[in-house]
C-alpha cells in the first residue's frame, strides 16, 4: 500500500477526517509561510533576524509544532513582505 491509499484509508473514518479537516487553516498558514520563505530564497535564520523571532520557533512553527499568536503571525508576514489577510468563509 503506498501512502496515498494509506491516507485514502485513513480519511474514509468519520472521526479521523474530522481532525483533518480541523487541522487544515494550520496547515495551509504553515505552508504559506514555507513557501513564500523558499521564494523569497532565505533561511530561517534570515526570517528570524528579520522578525526577532528565534529561528527554534520559527523551525517548530514550520514543522506544525507551534501555536502562533496573531502578534507572531503578523510578525513572520512583515518579515516577508507580506501583510496578513483574516477570512471567515
Amino acid at each position: 500500500m503506498d501512502l496515498k491509499q494509506l491516507k485514502e484509508e485513513l480519511l474514509s473514518d468519520d472521526k479521523v477526517r474530522q481532525e483533518y479537516d480541523a487541522l487544515e487553516p494550520e496547515y495551509q498558514l504553515l505552508s504559506e509561510m514555507i513557501k513564500l520563505r523558499n521564494e523569497l530564497n532565505i533561511s530561517q535564520q534570515e526570517l528570524a533576524a528579520r522578525t526577532g523571532i528565534d529561528r527554534a520557533d520559527i523551525c517548530k512553527l514550520e514543522n506544525g509544532n507551534g501555536n502562533p499568536s496573531l502578534k507572531t503571525i503578523k510578525r513572520i508576514a512583515k518579515g516577508l513582505g507580506k501583510q496578513v489577510q483574516i477570512r471567515f468563509v
